[in-house]
């Protein structure tokens, strides 16, 4: 392949292909150049793409570096991190946003639309759905981020959401980076402790989820405690 992008044939350039065929025929490494837009000595935006990718691994593990992780790497200054921070962004809140049109009943809703965000994040994050009377979402919110236990992230902190925005139900949300999504014994006490300060205060736990990854032979991304017969 040539170092210039422009001496790719111009119907072959990912922004003409992408404006001809559409983004869904574009590869990811292609995608990815349209933000990049310049290469380096030696390199067109489309081989940096492919070496980025290439050295985190997939698309969702870039999307978990942090802009100045971006910066560091060869051939993204600022400008170039900040655009591709902006788009994984910009795809995160979209996805957020048809949540409020959905009904969250099973743990699929949940992880439909708060999986792919949530496995692409490095750290822990515990967030709370909350629901109206008809279990439509009224908001998400991060309650913590970090690991989930009960002296760092209180049932009260979690319980006060939900009595600020008058909610009738909630679903506790939270992702294990390691890709497992086994509970710990912290999340089991947790749980617990939540579903006795959510009967005293009459609003519902509809469920507990944690948020996992493919690999390892695992056959489900999620655990839910409601499935598993602990609510």
């Amino acid at each position: 392949m040539s170092h210039r992008i422009q001496d790719i044939p111009e119907q072959d350039r990912p922004r003409e292909r992408l404006l001809r065929l559409g983004p869904a025929a574009l590869s990811d490494a292609e995608l990815l150049a349209i933000f990049i837009n310049t290469g380096v000595k030696g390199e067109n935006a489309i081989q940096v793409a492919r070496r980025l990718l290439g050295q985190v691994g997939s698309l969702r593990d870039l999307s978990r570096q942090e802009p100045e992780s971006l910066v560091r790497n060869k051939a993204l200054g600022p400008a170039k991190a900040a655009n591709l921070a902006a788009a994984f962004e910009l795809g995160r809140r979209a996805e957020r946003e048809a949540l409020s049109e959905l009904q969250i009943q099973t743990p699929e809703d949940v992880y439909r639309h708060l999986g792919a965000e949530m496995q692409a994040l490095p750290h822990e994050s515990v967030r709370v759905i909350l629901l109206n009377t008809r279990f439509r979402v009224v908001r998400i919110d991060e309650v913590f981020k970090g690991a989930l236990n009960e002296s760092v992230c209180h049932p009260r902190e979690i319980m006060r959401k939900a009595i600020v925005h008058n909610a009738h139900a909630f679903v506790l949300v939270h992702n294990h980076p390691s890709g497992d999504p086994a509970p710990s014994d912290a999340d089991v006490r947790m749980t617990r402790s939540l579903r006795d300060a959510a009967a005293l205060l009459k609003i519902e736990l509809v469920d507990h989820i944690i948020i996992g990854s493919p690999g390892g032979g695992r056959t489900s991304h999620w655990f839910s405690f409601k499935e598993a017969g602990m609510l």
